[in-house]
């Protein structure tokens, strides 16, 4: 809060700080000054960026992209630091995409220093490059499945240890326990927690603040981010994570269900998959409207068949709806682009996986 001073002049904390190179007294929400045009945070800037960059060379990707995330909270938008430094964050969130924490060549902070294009794919290349990228995704899927059930422990438990998510959490499951018993109730919170995790680890991995979860009773729960996504890949990534988790355990509490022969397992499973297949219509601010942001038009058509086809095969409603909608936005008025082929065969699957679930779980 501001202080005031009832019957004298402003005070200096209310004013603002002076500026370090003409001293002009500045507002305290300015980045630039407006008399010379100096930025207002520049040795916070430095510090951040020196720190980004020993995180670098360290290999932690992460802790770098937070550093540049907050420097760029400090930058006026439309600057060339800011663009730089979004260049940067590209730069190591595709490095960190490849698994290869190497440290980037001295001159990746200049944006004039542009990646090659890509070498166009025609003909069979195409093809075979659509096909390896589906296995390639099916592979991860199961290998995000492993990670889950041994590693994924570790940021599940962290999240009960913040008061917001465990209270909101209790209070669900008290809300749903007069409804429909404790049991189920237990699980389908459990279910919604592991899909919010899901959006905080993609958060945390790409280095941006953001809130643990918060239980909203009948309605699910939330994630409120701090800062944002710089591009709708990266946008597409967080919003996509919390359907992959929650596909992850729908199935793990589906193949409990029929190896314990629990009908209330199996409930359980068809609501979780039931919740994550409506998050994957592509409509904002639901994660598959994120998602669908990454995708061209043709995508968004292609992703319209094969969900038909799916809603087909397992009368599942809610891919019948996710492709009604993805047909209409592939006709929208918007620039050309090449699409992120990741994003539209994870979209897919996961779509086709989770009504799957859902149609034998019922």
């Amino acid at each position: 809060m501001q202080r005031i001073e009832v019957g004298g002049a402003p005070s200096a904390t209310s004013l603002g700080a002076p500026c370090a190179s003409c001293g002009v007294v500045l507002a305290p929400a300015l980045l630039l000054c407006p008399n010379c045009k100096a930025l207002v945070h520049r040795s916070e800037l430095e510090t951040l960026a020196k720190a980004a960059e020993q995180a670098k060379q360290r290999g932690e990707i992460a802790e770098a992209m937070t550093s540049w995330r907050k420097a760029l909270d400090l930058l006026p938008p439309e600057s060339k630091q800011a663009a730089r430094i979004t260049y940067v964050i590209r730069e190591l969130r595709e490095q960190l995409e490849r698994g290869e924490p190497r440290p980037l060549a001295a001159n990746t902070a200049h944006a004039g220093n542009a990646t090659p294009a890509p070498i166009p794919q025609t003909g069979w290349k195409r093809w075979g490059a659509a096909i390896t990228s589906v296995l390639a995704f099916a592979l991860f899927k199961l290998k995000s499945l492993w990670l889950l059930a041994l590693a994924g422990w570790k940021p599940l438990l962290l999240g009960l240890t913040k008061l917001g998510t465990l209270w909101t959490m209790l209070l669900s499951v008290g809300v749903y326990w007069t409804l429909y018993g404790w049991r189920f109730a237990t699980g389908l919170v459990l279910c919604i927690y592991v899909h919010e995790i899901g959006h905080v680890v993609a958060l945390k991995r790409l280095g941006i603040a953001a809130s643990s979860p918060m239980f909203i009773p009948g309605l699910g729960a939330v994630v409120r981010l701090n800062q944002y996504p710089i591009d709708v890949d990266e946008e597409a990534q967080v919003g996509l994570a919390g359907p992959r988790w929650g596909l992850g355990i729908s199935l793990v509490v589906f193949a409990v269900s029929r190896l314990v022969h629990s009908p209330t397992l199996s409930a359980i499973a068809h609501v979780s998959a039931w919740i994550n297949l409506f998050n994957l219509l592509p409509i904002p601010p639901l994660d598959g409207g994120r998602g669908f942001r990454a995708l061209a038009n043709r995508q968004r058509l292609l992703c319209a068949a094969v969900l038909g086809v799916v809603y087909l095969l397992t009368d599942q409603a809610f891919a019948g709806l996710i492709a009604l909608v993805a047909l209409v936005r592939g006709f929208e008025k918007r620039p050309e682009s090449a699409g992120n082929r990741r994003v539209l065969v994870e979209f897919v699957v996961l779509g086709a996986l989770l009504s799957v679930i859902s149609h034998f779980a019922a």
